[in-house]
């Protein structure tokens, strides 16, 4: 029983699948977060591609509108029920692509997916294994900077400046976000692990954006328009090596 007042931590989707379709309606996301996706996003007409933690499909359905098709990836039930409307979806809890055979599809991506996965370096070695030779991998997430447990705002009191505090930046580790009237796991990486584990899978580095908070974000409250020159997300996209069970070849 939920102690009231008190959130409760949770990685069960099937229990955060009504906060996540009010996060996906939130005026930010289409505006910020979407077109943040498509800007760094190179697909090409008649691509098989793999919706990593597809949600309810609408991302799905802007890929789709390009000429692509879309197969989805979710485990929670219900966010696959609506996006089975949209594309065909696998019910899995990712990084696990099993149901994928090896060089399938032509590539993958996955918007604000990787923080809440266990294994990220199984998720860039099982991402290789199915995508041919020269596919792509693009990714959205919350910024390593933000993610790092103890990481926060700190304002200067002599001349209003905001600072960020990096915690505990440096190490793998984790923290519990409010979802509603519970919490949701992020897993935070620094940047270096996630570019190592991602090379050590084959994958070669094509494109690195990052970007602060948007403007909606910030036009709601003063103290985060200080965090526009902030990392807040970071988009980044590669393309599949010639390699050989996701190790590259000397």
């Amino acid at each position: 029983m939920r102690t009231p007042g008190r959130l409760e931590q949770t990685d069960d989707w099937d229990e955060l699948a009504a906060w996540w379709l009010v996060e996906v309606d939130d005026p930010a996301y289409r505006e910020e977060v979407v077109p943040f996706f498509l800007e760094v996003f190179r697909p090409r007409s008649g691509q098989v591609l793999l919706d990593l933690g597809c949600g309810d499909g609408r991302i799905g359905e802007r890929v789709a509108a390009q000429g692509v098709r879309v197969v989805g990836v979710d485990i929670n039930v219900e966010l696959a029920r609506v996006a089975s409307g949209r594309h065909p979806v696998f019910l899995k809890r990712l990084p696990d692509l099993a149901c994928v055979r090896d060089a399938a599809v032509d590539g993958a991506y996955a918007v604000l997916a990787l923080e809440h996965i266990d294994d990220s370096a199984c998720l860039f070695a099982e991402t290789a294994r199915v995508t041919r030779a020269g596919g792509s991998l693009t990714i959205v997430i919350n910024h390593p900077v933000y993610t790092a447990p103890r990481s926060g705002p700190v304002i200067d009191q002599t001349d209003g400046e905001l600072l960020w505090r990096f915690g505990r930046y440096l190490s793998p580790g984790k923290s519990f976000e409010p979802a509603g009237h519970q919490t949701i796991e992020f897993r935070h990486r620094p940047i270096g692990t996630l570019l190592t584990q991602a090379a050590s899978a084959g994958w070669s580095l094509e494109a690195v954006l990052e970007q602060g908070m948007g403007s909606r974000a910030a036009s709601r409250d003063p103290i985060l328009a200080k965090h526009r020159d902030i990392p807040h997300l970071m988009a980044l996209r590669w393309r599949r090596e010639s390699t050989e069970s996701g190790k590259r070849v000397p």
